[in-house]
């Protein structure tokens, strides 16, 4: 059962299409007209639709833009129309309207179920809806990247379960031997740096500076280097406040409070206020005699000692050593050794960063090469059923001594260390595995299989791109084909077998074949015909089905180039019975 299927196009100023509406059937239609009549801008006009690149050289001549609008069928529960509704799209019983405007400046619009969207969304439903092949895509798939490509999609589930988990042990292959890379070829800066801390730190440690030491020991040094002078003022202060005994007629500050305080005290008891400030006086008695002490003290207590001078001074150069290189103070000096400590630390621990990660990637490596080989293995199995059910194929496609293979191989690593291991081999590897993949043709019996770009001529080649659609046609189908001209250089039995598969291809899927073939298109269940103007131009009218006694005169004029010639009408008529016959009707 079809699940969707394209049902009308209508294309305006496309190319040489002025305005044309373009009706398809559920099943097979031929898509057929003169050289350059425009049949192929059916071809660009589903490229458009289904979020192709726009170029504004396809924009018709005087026009502002062209418009390519489609009506689409779909199941409701089908992804195409979930993917729709969640965009916002509405589907008009079963209908999904889809359209793209291209402007003649090069900007494009796209719209879907009333809504507007961007393009890519448009791209995202293609893959779920058609399956466009033409002349580009053909040669497309003479890539070998292409080809592993299209064998990994036949074998489904058994590649794609092994390659995804090859994939995730890549992607974390690739960023630990990134990370190796970086510390690896840092090492040389990283040992450099090392050195460096590890001076600096011996030199602190050596030195053992402590917290504020630097603010202490200038101090020292300071009252060191002026101890006489500062031993002289304290005697002389000690000497005006408490006197000097060397001098008995000398006044001194005590003396004169002490006078002071017995002269109030004497008459304190006559008035409150005086009483207050003879114990005021006497206050000050007290803290002269304690300071007179003190400077006795710090006198007595005072040491020119030159050796202690000498000590301290030496220690602060020391210190000065630190700071001149590590910090404007101890302080700072001692932040960069923690600092320090902690980066070398790092620097230390990247030795062993560097021996998990080495670990770590000949693991992945070995992982991988276990993960490729089941990849091989997976791949040839699925090789074989394809190679083999493409050759049934082309033996209906008069190609019936053709034999299609795989070649399935592994290229030797340049560098051992650069490889996988896979079969006992280091074998070079990407992101999909380590297997070149090549399709390969003998188109005889005895012929050497060679690379189908070089081992078919252009007829066997479409021939052979139809069987693989054909294969791909049952294992991964999607809803509509369109084969633009992919029977170019095919004539005569063998464009009847290629109508013939075309008409088997058609009871699953919607297909659509653009063709100048008359034996192709006596197959289809719909026959449209482009046909340009007079001045050149394709309009609503040009696209026409052909039924009963038109599509006999079209088959005639693709056969002989003559629409009357009884001759041609008779091969066309012979033509459309071996088409009836083969397909039980629908010609």
């Amino acid at each position: 059962m079809v699940v969707s299927v394209l049902e009308e196009m209508r294309i305006r100023s496309l190319g040489v299409i002025d305005d044309a509406v373009v009706e398809l059937s559920r099943g097979f239609t031929a898509v057929t007209g003169e050289t350059g009549a425009g049949k192929t801008m059916v071809v660009t006009s589903l490229g458009l639709l289904l979020g192709g690149r726009a170029d504004p050289a396809l924009v018709r001549m005087g026009a502002r833009s062209a418009v390519v609008e489609g009506r689409l069928a779909v199941d409701p529960a089908s992804p195409v129309a979930l993917r729709a509704e969640e965009a916002g799209a509405e589907l008009d019983d079963g209908t999904l309207l889809i359209s793209r405007t291209l402007s003649a400046e090069g900007r494009s619009r796209a719209h879907l179920g009333g809504r507007s969207v961007p393009v890519g969304l448009l791209g995202e439903l293609a893959d779920d809806l058609v399956a466009v092949h033409g002349q580009t895509d053909q040669q497309g798939l003479l890539r070998p990247a292409r080809q592993r490509q299209a064998l990994d999609r036949y074998a489904g589930d058994a590649v794609a379960a092994p390659l995804a988990k090859y994939a995730d042990a890549y992607r974390r292959l690739r960023a630990v031997a990134a990370e190796l890379d970086e510390l690896t070829t840092r090492a040389r800066e990283r040992a450099q740096e090392a050195d460096l801390l590890r001076f600096g730190l011996d030199e602190v440690a050596a030195v053992e500076p402590l917290p504020g030491e630097d603010a202490e020991l200038a101090a020292e040094a300071e009252r060191l280097g002026h101890a006489e002078s500062l031993a002289s003022a304290a005697t002389a202060a000690h000497a005006a406040l408490a006197g000097n005994p060397e001098d008995p007629e000398g006044i001194d500050a005590a003396t004169l409070v002490a006078g002071a305080h017995r002269a109030v005290e004497a008459a304190r008891s006559h008035d409150p206020a005086l009483a207050a400030l003879a114990d005021r006086i006497g206050e000050i008695g007290i803290l002269l005699s304690d300071v007179a002490g003190e400077l006795a003290g710090y006198a007595s207590d005072l040491d020119a000692d030159p050796l202690r001078l000498a000590a301290v001074e030496e220690r602060r150069a020391a210190l000065t050593q630190l700071t001149r290189k590590y910090g404007p103070d101890i302080a700072e000096v001692l932040a960069w050794a923690e600092r320090g400590a902690a980066r070398l630390g790092e620097l230390d621990g990247d030795d062993e960063r560097i021996e998990e990660l080495t670990a770590e990637r000949d693991a992945l490596r070995a992982e991988l090469g276990g993960l490729a080989q089941a990849l091989s293995d997976a791949r040839a199995e699925a090789a074989e059923r394809f190679a083999e059910a493409v050759t049934a194929e082309l033996a209906e496609l008069a190609m019936p001594h053709a034999r299609v293979t795989f070649s399935i191989r592994q290229t030797e690593a340049a560098d051992a260390d650069g490889g996988i291991d896979v079969g006992g081999r280091a074998v070079a590897y990407g992101p999909h595995g380590a297997d070149e993949v090549e399709l390969l043709l003998a188109p005889h019996p005895g012929a050497v299989p060679r690379p189908i770009a070089k081992g078919a001529s252009g007829g066997e080649l479409s021939r052979v791109m139809l069987a693989v659609e054909v294969v791909f046609a049952g294992s991964a189908p999607v809803p509509t084909y369109l084969f633009d001209e992919v029977d170019a250089g095919v004539g005569g039995k063998a464009a009847v077998e290629v109508g013939r598969r075309l008409a088997r291809l058609a009871r699953t899927a919607q297909v659509v074949v653009v063709t100048h073939l008359p034996q192709v298109a006596a197959f289809a269940d719909r026959h449209l015909v482009v046909e340009k103007t007079h001045e050149g131009s394709v309009t609503r009218s040009g696209v026409q089905a052909m039924e009963g006694e038109d599509r006999i005169r079209e088959l005639s004029r693709m056969l002989a180039g003559q629409e009357d010639s009884e001759l041609a009408r008779a091969h066309a008529e012979e033509l459309l019975a071996t088409a009836r016959g083969a397909s039980g009707g629908g010609a």
